[in-house]
């Protein structure tokens, strides 16, 4: 028995939910997000409160109970609050500009790295710190992981782009010496 599954999930004021067949929409605030639903899982809404139960008792439905209570959970949360990804750049003239919707970053390269945001995103960036900002939560993680593969930490000096309390383990250098 899904533990998170059976959760009531409060609506609150300013969001609207229309549920398809195969879709729901959740509209607030923050902008529209559309959640997939699965066949094997019914939704009930009533006036403040959201219920989803098991159409059978399968390994499928049983897996998918949960699952799409929490997304429906997040993209209300998004389209109200938010989500967000604090990053750091860290290294000796490595930095990050935000023109229009895309990031230059700096990284030691012999050129600068543009990236493009996508739709729904949006990035404020101070020179050696930048924060990710949406209301889907997938994409929100997604552009954050992406951003930091562009110039992983590296285990010897710390240099590179990491999440804002990431812990890197760093490696001792070489050492000079010799046996004579």
């Amino acid at each position: 028995m899904s533990r998170v599954g059976n959760r009531l999930i409060n609506i609150p004021d300013g969001v609207s939910l229309e549920s398809n067949e195969n879709h729901l929409m959740v509209k607030g605030p923050n902008g529209n997000l559309m959640v997939g639903l699965c066949d094997e899982v019914s939704v009930n809404i009533e006036e403040k409160t959201m219920s989803l139960s098991r159409k059978s008792e399968d390994k499928a439905a049983k897996s998918m109970h949960g699952t799409t209570r929490q997304l429906i959970f997040n993209a209300i949360e998004g389209v109200t609050n938010g989500f967000s990804k604090h990053l750091e750049i860290i290294g000796v003239g490595f930095n990050v500009k935000a023109q229009n919707n895309r990031l230059i970053f700096q990284l030691g390269f012999s050129h600068d790295i543009v990236f493009d945001l996508p739709e729904g995103i949006e990035a404020v960036a101070q020179k050696t710190s930048l924060e990710i900002k949406g209301a889907d939560k997938q994409l929100v993680g997604q552009v954050a992981a992406k951003i930091r593969s562009l110039k992983k930490p590296e285990p010897y000096k710390g240099k590179g782009i990491r999440y804002k309390d990431e812990y890197v383990r760093s490696k001792q250098g070489k050492t000079v010496g010799g046996s004579e």
